[in-house]
C-alpha cells in the first residue's frame, strides 16, 4: 500500500538503441535503474518499471527532440507528465563522473528540483510535418551553396582560354557550364578536365535548384494553411514563417508568456549594467536560426516599413549603436510573434 502512494519520479538517459531510466521517491532517494531497448515495446517496459514504484509524477528526459522524441510521444499519449532534461554541464561532469545511471539519476532529479521544467514539443501535428520537409529543404540549400563556391573556384583558377569563353554574359553562368562540350577522350588536358568538372558541378546546381523549388512548392501552401495570422504579419514570409512554427512546436502554448519566446529566440536582452553605467547586450544564447528569422524580419521593416524607420532613426538620435537597435525591434517583433502563434494554435485546435 505504502508503495502504491509513494509519488515517483523518472528520469532517462536517451541514446540510439536503448534508454537507461532512474527512479526517485519525493526525497530524492534512488529506488532503481534499468536499461530498455529503444522501441515501442521498450517503452511500455519502461513505464510500466516506473510505475512499479508508485504514482509516476513525471518524468524528465534527456534529447526530446532526437533520441528521446519517441519515448517522449509515448509518455505524453499515456497522460504521464514529460519534462526536458538538458544534458549535464562539464563542470558537474567533471566533479561527478558520467555513466548512463548518473546521467538517468541527474535527469530525474533535475526533474523533481524544478531546475528543469520545460515541456517538450509533441511532434504530432502539422507543424512537424513542415520540420521535416524544411529539413530536406535546408540540406539542399547548404549543398547548393558548397557547389557554387566550388563552381566560382574552379573557374578563377581555370585555364585562360576556358575563363575568357565564360566570363561573356550570353545566359547564367550556372547554365553556360552545363553546356560546356566534354571530349572524354581527352581528360588529361588541363582545358578538359575543368570543363569536365564544371559541367558535373553545374549539372549537380541544376538539380539541387529543382529540389529546392520543388520544396518551396510544398512548403508554401502547408505554412499557409497552418499559420495565416504568422504569414501575414509584416516581413514574415515561407521561409521564416516555417523556422519560427519549428521553433514554436505543435504547442506553441507551451511558451507561457512572450518573455518565454523571446529567452528561447534569443532575444531577450540580458542585463550588462554595473556601477552608473545602465545598459543591456545581445543575447548570444536560444535557437539561433530564430534568431535569424528574426533578423530577416527586422531588416525588411527597417527598409519598408515607415514606422520602423522611424523609430531606428529616434533610437539612433538616442545614442543607441545598430546592434542595440535590432535587439530592440527584435524584442517587439516577437510580441507579434507570440500573438500570431497563439491565434494560429487556437484556430487549429478549434478546426
Amino acid at each position: 500500500m505504502a508503495a502504491k502512494k509513494r509519488q515517483v519520479t523518472g528520469g532517462v538517459d536517451t541514446h540510439g538503441k536503448t534508454h537507461h531510466a532512474a527512479a526517485i521517491d519525493g526525497a530524492g532517494r534512488v529506488l532503481g535503474d534499468q536499461e530498455f531497448p529503444a522501441s515501442a515495446s521498450g517503452y511500455r517496459q519502461l513505464l510500466a518499471w516506473l510505475r512499479r514504484f508508485g504514482q509516476v509524477i513525471k518524468v524528465g528526459v534527456e534529447g526530446t527532440g532526437t533520441y528521446g522524441a519517441g519515448l517522449a510521444r509515448h509518455l505524453t499519449a499515456q497522460s504521464v507528465m514529460v519534462v526536458e532534461v538538458d544534458r549535464p554541464d562539464r563542470r558537474a561532469r567533471r566533479a561527478k563522473g558520467k555513466s548512463d545511471p548518473l546521467d538517468a539519476l541527474a535527469a530525474a532529479r533535475a526533474a523533481l528540483s524544478g531546475q528543469a521544467s520545460g515541456t517538450p514539443k509533441t511532434r504530432t501535428g502539422p507543424v512537424e510535418a513542415i520540420r521535416a520537409l524544411r529539413v530536406a529543404r535546408r540540406g539542399a540549400m547548404k549543398a547548393r551553396t558548397a557547389a557554387l563556391n566550388q563552381l566560382h573556384g574552379l573557374l578563377a583558377s581555370a585555364p585562360e582560354s576556358l575563363r575568357h569563353d565564360l566570363s561573356h554574359p550570353q545566359a547564367p553562368l550556372v547554365d553556360r557550364c552545363a553546356a560546356l562540350p566534354v571530349d572524354e577522350t581527352r581528360l588529361t588536358d588541363p582545358v578538359e578536365a575543368t570543363k569536365a568538372a564544371l559541367a558535373a558541378i553545374a549539372a549537380r546546381i541544376q538539380a539541387l535548384t529543382a529540389e529546392i523549388t520543388h520544396a518551396d512548392r510544398r512548403l508554401r501552401p502547408a505554412v499557409a494553411r497552418t499559420a495565416p495570422h504568422l504569414n501575414a504579419v509584416h516581413g514574415v514570409g515561407t521561409d521564416v514563417a516555417g523556422q519560427l512554427l519549428t521553433t514554436a512546436g505543435d504547442n506553441p502554448d507551451r511558451l507561457r508568456s512572450e518573455a518565454a519566446l523571446a529567452h528561447l529566440c534569443g532575444a531577450a536582452p540580458i542585463p550588462a549594467s554595473s556601477g552608473r553605467t545602465d545598459r543591456h547586450r545581445l543575447n548570444r544564447g536560444g535557437d539561433r536560426a530564430a534568431n535569424s528569422a528574426l533578423h530577416t524580419i527586422a531588416l525588411v521593416r527597417m527598409r519598408h516599413d515607415p514606422r520602423t524607420r522611424a523609430y531606428v532613426d529616434k533610437r539612433t538620435k538616442q545614442g543607441l549603436n545598430k546592434k542595440e537597435i535590432m535587439r530592440c525591434l527584435k524584442r517587439y517583433i516577437v510580441r507579434e510573434i507570440h500573438t500570431a502563434l497563439l491565434a494560429d494554435f487556437t484556430t487549429l485546435n478549434t478546426a
